[in-house]
């Protein structure tokens, strides 16, 4: 806090106009005032001061009595005044703490007054001109103690409802995936290191890192690009497959921390949030869509009769990770977010909705072969309160999971699950989630109408429930990566496979038939190109193999005439197959996922030589 004190003979001020919409109410007496012999305190609350506001009050008053003691002032005039500090306070926190200054020197048996907060004013000063009758002072919280880490229990929950320690489970099933979930989150023990195999999938496709930018952030070549928009389609389509309405929400990335709900929610953040100071302004890059959708839902006129309903966005999210920990694809510094955000009417329909969300979670990583370990972060009293809801969750994963005991009222969730694949490397790499909010309605200002008319605030329910694009497209990868070790050839899902067929023509006199099929396909939203480059044929099976085309079409004479088409299926072997088989497989392969053109010129010969 900063405070300009000037001993006046006379000041007098008038409010002329509005200056901010999150100003204080005021009546006609107080939008205008004059004191005599008093002391002036020009006052601008700043961002800090939140930390410890009751020590900066108390600072703040005993620094101003001093000085009125000094000057023998009885009467004392707050105003504010935001000129004095370029990193002011939210105006709810503000407005918080000139009351609280009023308050306390009132106590102290002074005459106070306050001028009218969040509008332009005229004001006329007499100072007096004595050696104390200007002065400035200061005022900073308490120096910070280093936090103490919070305190965390560990245990493992059986399906059958057992609960055991960490680290008698480990040493019955020590070579399980979910054991070494278990070492690195609950025994804290240091892993291998390691390059990771998916890296070098991840540059095939064109995914890699931006030089020219902050580290952390990626670029997208042609195939990558593909791969990304097919991922936001199906995050959509998973979302709308719960069955309740869900509205779709587009918004902006920064947020204003003068705003106590954005600066309140990103205090939970903490040091990963990314901040730019603008036009004097500090503004919050979003680390999800929980600002924007909050911020919008905030307006709406809600009745029982809506909820639940979900609001959705895929937004790009910006999260300041530590350098020595990026990891291409799967720890970024800008990532898209498929955030769905869940209203329900109270808690009870909260769980309900989870157990939804949880089956759906699940149903998409066994979709790729994959299993997940989970986490789930809970209160010691909520997990006592709903033992039955645990294993109705728990029945879905059919294993055990590790939960992590939480202080009560710390965090504005009650549960919060989060879904980790085991890499390569036998990581833990958490890809989806799923948390039962039971803070930020009221903090955004979020609330329905009851059935007999009361008001309420809903529990939220924030999920990713395929994990951000980025993370997705990990997990994809590093599927292809346990496929070699498999002994399979890696491939991706048909439905993301930027190429799905490629044809390749024997001659030049082959060219105009494959192009046709090609055409035919594509006209079926079948991403389908043709290799007519002048290499061997070998060569150029050579590289679709390298490419993971999931099927591979040499067209020759003795296709052209028979009608018959030699389809080398990835993982599959070789078949004969006519066009219309080869178009109903695909169809009935791709049947659920989305569709998109591939972009690009359908003969390779014609396709620019980017890496």
């Amino acid at each position: 806090m900063k405070l300009l004190l000037i001993h006046a003979d006379r000041f007098c001020y008038e409010v002329q106009s509005e200056a901010i919409e999150e100003r204080e109410e005021v009546e006609g007496s107080r939008r205008s005032g004059s004191v005599e012999d008093a002391l002036i305190v020009f006052c601008a609350v700043e961002r800090g001061d939140s930390r410890d506001l009751g020590s900066v009050l108390s600072g703040a008053a005993r620094g101003i009595s001093e000085l009125a003691e000094k000057l023998g002032a009885k009467r004392l005039l707050i105003y504010p005044f935001a000129h004095l500090s370029n990193d002011l306070a939210p105006p709810s926190l503000a407005l918080e703490a000139l009351r609280g200054l009023e308050g306390e020197l009132g106590k102290m048996g002074y005459e106070v007054r306050r001028a009218p907060f969040g509008y332009y004013k005229r004001f006329e000063l007499s100072c007096k001109g004595h050696p104390l009758s200007e002065s400035f002072r200061e005022i900073a919280p308490r120096a910070e103690r280093v936090a103490a880490p919070i305190r965390t229990e560990y245990k493992v929950l059986t399906p059958g409802g057992e609960l055991l320690d960490p680290e008698a489970y480990v040493a019955k099933d020590p070579d399980s995936e979910f054991s070494a979930l278990v070492e690195k989150e609950a025994l804290k023990r240091g892993l291998e290191g390691g390059s990771p195999t998916y890296l070098k999938y991840c540059k095939r496709f064109g995914f890699d890192w931006e030089p020219r930018s902050d580290l952390g952030h990626m670029r997208l070549g042609p195939e990558a690009s593909l791969l990304f928009d097919l991922v936001s389609d199906y995050a959509r389509s998973v979302a709308s497959s719960l069955g309740i309405p869900i509205f779709t929400i587009r918004g902006t990335n920064m947020f204003d921390l003068s705003d106590r709900a954005v600066y309140e929610h990103a205090q939970l953040f903490g040091a990963r949030a990314y901040t730019l100071d603008v036009d004097s302004r500090r503004l919050i890059m979003r680390y999800a869509a929980c600002h924007q959708q909050f911020s919008s839902v905030r307006d709406w006129v809600l009745s029982y009769r809506h909820l639940p309903f979900g609001t959705f966005e895929v937004a790009d999210s910006y999260r300041l990770e530590q350098s020595g920990e990026l990891l291409l694809l799967f720890r970024v510094r800008k990532l898209h977010m498929p955030d769905l955000h869940v209203y329900c009417r109270d808690l009870e329909e909260g769980k309900s909705l989870t157990g939804r969300i949880h089956r759906a979670i699940y149903e998409e990583i066994r979709k790729l072969g994959r299993e997940y370990c989970s986490i789930y972060n809970t209160t010691r009293s909520f997990f006592d309160g709903n033992r039955e809801f645990f294993g109705e969750l728990i029945e879905v994963e059919g294993k055990p999971i590790l939960l992590n005991f939480v202080p009560e009222g710390i965090y504005y969730w009650v549960l919060n699950i989060e879904y980790t694949i085991i890499d390569e490397l036998r990581r833990p790499r958490e890809i989806a989630t799923v948390q039962i909010d039971v803070g930020n309605a009221e903090r955004f200002g979020i609330e329905y109408t009851r059935e007999d008319g009361s008001k309420a605030h809903p529990t939220i329910l924030h999920s990713a429930l395929i994990g951000t694009v980025e993370r997705y497209l990990f997990a994809v990868f590093d599927c292809a990566v346990r496929m070699r070790a498999e002994g399979k050839k890696p491939m991706l899902p048909i439905w993301l496979s930027p190429t799905q067929v490629r044809f390749i023509p024997i001659e030049d006199r082959h060219v105009d038939y494959a192009k046709g099929l090609a055409l035919k396909l594509r006209g079926e939203m079948i991403r389908a190109d043709v290799d007519d480059r002048d290499w061997s044929m070998q060569r150029r099976i050579r590289e679709a193999e390298m490419a993971w085309v999931p099927y591979i079409v040499v067209v020759g004479d003795r296709e052209m005439a028979s009608n018959t088409l030699q389809v080398r299926i990835r993982n599959s072997g070789q078949r004969a197959m006519s066009y219309e088989e080869l178009a109903s497989e695909l169809r009935a392969r791709l049947e659920g996922y989305p569709k998109r053109e591939q972009g690009l010129p359908i003969l390779l010969s014609e396709r620019p030589g980017y890496r």
